[in-house]
């Protein structure tokens, strides 16, 4: 049963930090840290599979959108699945995005920890840790410094992306003007197509495994439901959001990813490193030497420290979403009641300190495995995100079927009802059949199943502890 009594959360997220929560949210280390390793898997044809991704990803977001705007609530889609559909679904859907958001909140801690290491020598699980204590610090205070504090980080990814483009477009554009458009030269528009094996250079089946990796790109987006309950006029900002940020995430990942490739050829790219920083390397630019005869790529470090800025990031989304997701599940009986004690800033501070707590493992995996771990703690996120999202998706048809019966009119609807959802499903199960075929994603299908089942016995034990109180 939902708590009517539940303490309530402050409505103090503005319009123009819903934004860029969201954006900040899905622009991180899948684009900055993550898009070389996607390049290298399919090429040029990695702008297709980001187009495909995003547009399914449009739809769930809208869906998400529509529910959020009509109820909007902690915990969100759990809210949703348990109202709409029943215990189990609400208890799931909670519990597996936590897990999600503390897989994802594993992997940017392994990547801070790897670029603090490449720049300074310093220890990943230390500055993996340092991390956490000052991010958890900042999710203990108001939501309005929260919101600030994601406002400037998704700020500073944003503008780092416009600069990129602007000066990657600067740069082609240059290049042309003094004839230097040859098959000898590196910058080249014909880069996305003349290498051997063309724009699709090795097949079908590796395109439709790049989805899986893209896919991880765009998880985050879905925080905007999670803002809702703290978003002060969420029937304008919701649906506002959700239509404005998906053009713009398009842009950034396809005209950016379309920039790089441009001026260095896919196949020179490499999977290491991030390519933002890769290309002005090779490029020469802004190189100074300093006095003991060293030389710094000033756009280097700066977009060095971008990428250290986009990973701050959306750990701290992860902090603020599990906060509320586990106030949320305690507001349905599905976690315990603790989880929703307030501080004086009117935040869940039981539920950030528990879920801070829980990925101090990353810190443990960085310090077992420091040069796998990022790829390791990916997999199992993108296999999480693939059962919230069918949630999500699932959920949407049965709230909406509920809410046409009662001739309740919307304010937002998710486009294409039910053929999109039927779409959307259809794509997620194209998603998880890929995941089994590759190496690196494997054992996260296999594993994703296991923690359905533990969820379940959860969910029963939880039932049976019910039972005998009652």
């Amino acid at each position: 049963m939902s708590d009517s009594n539940a303490p309530a959360l402050e409505r103090g997220l503005k319009n123009r930090h819903i934004q860029m929560i969201a954006l900040g949210g899905a622009i991180g280390t899948g684009l900055f840290y993550g898009s070389a390793k996607s390049i290298a898997l399919v090429g040029p044809a990695i702008l297709l599979a980001y187009l495909l991704g995003g547009m399914v990803i449009y739809l769930i977001m809208s869906m998400m959108g529509e529910m959020s705007t009509h109820e909007p609530v902690a915990g969100a889609f759990s809210h949703f699945s348990y109202k709409y559909w029943g215990e189990f679904p609400g208890f799931l859907a909670g519990w597996n995005y936590w897990f999600l958001y503390i897989l994802v909140s594993m992997a940017e801690l392994s990547v801070i920890g790897l670029y603090l290491q490449e720049w300074f020598g310093l220890t990943p699980w230390i500055t993996s840790l340092v991390t956490l204590v000052i991010i958890t610090s900042v999710n203990l205070l108001s939501i309005r410094i929260y919101g600030e504090f994601e406002f400037w980080f998704a700020f500073i990814k944003v503008f780092a992306i416009v600069l990129l483009i602007g000066l990657g477009l600067y740069l082609i554009g240059k290049d042309s003007l003094l004839g230097n458009t040859g098959t000898e030269s590196m910058v080249s528009l014909s880069n996305l197509w003349r290498l051997e094996g063309g724009f699709m250079p090795f097949g079908i089946k590796e395109f439709l495994l790049s989805l899986v990796i893209v896919m991880f790109s765009f998880g985050g987006t879905e925080l905007i439901g999670i803002t809702a309950a703290e978003a002060d006029d969420p029937k304008t900002s919701i649906p506002k959001a959700i239509r404005q940020v998906i053009w713009r995430i398009l842009l950034f990942y396809v005209l950016s990813i379309a920039v790089i490739m441009v001026l260095v050829p896919w196949n020179e790219i490499g999977e290491q490193g991030s390519p933002f920083v890769v290309i002005f390397q090779k490029m020469g630019l802004g190189v100074i030497t300093l006095s003991n005869g060293s030389e710094i790529s000033i756009p280097a470090v700066f977009f060095g420290l971008v990428v250290f800025t986009a990973a701050i990031s959306v750990y701290n989304s992860g902090i603020y979403s599990n906060g509320r997701m586990l106030y949320g599940l305690a507001e349905q009986g599905n976690a315990p009641k603790v989880f929703m004690k307030l501080n004086r800033n009117r935040a869940p501070f039981i539920g950030i300190l528990f879920s801070s707590f829980c990925t101090l493992i990353a810190v443990v995996v960085n310090f077992l495995i420091p040069d796998g771990a990022f790829m390791h703690i990916m997999s199992v996120a993108t296999a999480a995100a693939t059962i919230t999202w069918g949630l999500i998706v699932l959920v949407q048809y049965r709230f909406r079927k509920a809410i046409n019966k009662e001739g309740v009119e919307l304010s937002f609807k998710a486009p294409f009802y039910p053929f999109s959802n039927i779409v959307c499903l259809a794509f997620l199960g194209l998603l998880f059949v890929m995941m089994t075929q590759m190496d690196s994603m494997k054992y996260a299908a296999y594993v994703i199943p296991a923690w359905v089942i533990l969820l379940y016995i959860g969910f029963l034990i939880r039932k049976g502890l019910q039972k005998r109180r009652d």
